[in-house]
């Protein structure tokens, strides 16, 4: 009874503090009832070691310990995933409480889905456009680039007409270096803050997005 109520003082002191420093603290463990920090990562309770859920909306750039930047550092994001997925893979936890079992699934996915979105550069760009409150980028927004709508059509008739695996070769580099073209410029608008231009370059990645993915079914097994 003394640690339980030892628990929620601790609790109470630590939302007094945060609340001095304008956060809201976490909830309390689960498990025993001990104060927790928030945060974005992984927590585990500092009594009983009771890996804690996932925050309902981490920020996923603050999960990854990365700057809210379109610019990354790949193998620094790389680093994080792997020691994040060392603390909380689900084969750790086999012989803990269900429901710390339960948790580890969350983190592990949560771990693997803000990997995956901030390694990519169309979703990063799009991740970071919805947390400035932008509306996503749709490729409706290419509608008026008569130019760039043409080079699709242009790509698309190649693919359609491709019959051997050097042809698919020859446009999967195109695509490449147009997308590689499209990165460094959304870098360049994210970087003066110039979001609806980096809309309409993300919008013009989604293009060429798809068109990787009919390149992948239509490439010939090795």
């Amino acid at each position: 009874m003394r640690a339980v109520l030892r628990a929620r003082l601790g609790w109470a002191r630590l939302a007094l503090r945060g609340a001095a420093l304008g956060r809201a603290p976490g909830p309390p463990c689960w498990s025993c009832g001990a104060a927790l920090p928030s945060g974005d990562g992984p927590r585990f309770c500092p009594g009983c070691q009771a890996l804690q859920p996932p925050a309902p909306r981490p920020d996923l750039f603050r999960l990854m310990d990365c700057d809210r930047s379109f610019r990354i550092d790949p193998g620094q994001l790389q680093r994080r995933f792997r020691s994040l997925q060392r603390a909380v893979h689900p084969d750790r936890f086999g012989q803990r409480p269900p429901k710390e079992q339960y948790y580890s699934e969350q983190h592990s996915s949560l771990i693997n889905k803000a990997y995956q979105t901030l390694l990519n550069p169309l979703s990063r760009g799009l991740y970071l456009l919805e947390l400035s409150g932008v509306e996503p980028a749709k490729e409706t927004d290419c509608d008026a680039d008569s130019a760039f709508l043409t080079e699709i059509m242009e790509i698309n008739e190649k693919l359609a007409e491709s019959k051997n695996e050097d042809n698919l070769k020859e446009i999967e580099t195109l695509i490449k270096v147009q997308q590689e073209e499209l990165t460094r410029e959304v870098t360049a608008a994210f970087e003066r803050d110039d979001l609806q231009e980096a809309k309409k370059l993300l919008a013009k990645m989604k293009y060429f997005a798809n068109l990787e993915d009919k390149l992948k079914a239509m490439k010939i097994p090795s």
